[in-house]
């Protein structure tokens, strides 16, 4: 049986229907990415993270979103040519979508309110980012870009990380072992 999320429509960056069921019984890490964040170097990770596992029956997915100071303003084919040519990504990508706000797409609506705080390293990203004015409306709001959910074999949400834990993290890794082991 399908998980609310993995019935939630969703549209490939290619503009093809797709949705998590399509996953179904891999362990997943949804990312929502943008191209001119600070943190977009963090697309090399995701790449080498998606390359070491993706035959191990995990996927890294990829959400472009333009809520964090306009930090993703292209159009879909302009992410697909961004992400490939400067990082060469393979992993799943889909269309550009808000993942907070009033147009919040039902997916990450989904997500935040069934897992609505996130592990995070420590509060000097978010002290950081409070001090140019960012902050987030609800508590279980993505606070910024690269912000990741790891989605269990079965559907459910494991785990929520927060930026500033990179992809690479022995936290995200032992992680995903953890659920891949299941």
């Amino acid at each position: 049986m399908a998980t609310a999320i993995q019935t939630i429509p969703l549209k490939t960056i290619k503009g093809e229907d797709s949705s998590l069921a399509d996953y179904a019984g891999k362990v997943l890490l949804l990312v929502n990415v943008a191209s001119k964040c600070g943190l977009t170097p963090q697309y090399t990770a995701l790449e080498k993270l998606y390359e070491d596992y993706k035959d191990k029956g995990f996927a890294v997915l990829g959400f472009p979103a333009n809520n964090f100071g306009a930090q993703e303003p292209g159009t879909d084919s302009e992410i697909v040519e961004f992400c490939t040519t400067n990082f060469g990504v393979a992993f799943p990508m889909f269309s550009k979508i808000s993942v907070k706000g009033e147009d919040q797409h039902p997916l990450y609506r989904e997500l935040t309110t069934s897992y609505p705080t996130a592990t995070a390293k420590n509060d000097d990203f978010r002290k950081r980012l409070e001090g140019y004015g960012m902050k987030q409306e609800k508590p279980s709001d993505v606070f910024w870009n690269f912000e990741k959910f790891l989605i269990a074999k079965d559907g459910t949400i494991a785990n929520r990380f927060a930026p500033d834990v990179t992809p690479n993290d022995p936290i995200v890794i032992a992680a995903i072992d953890a659920e891949l082991a299941k």
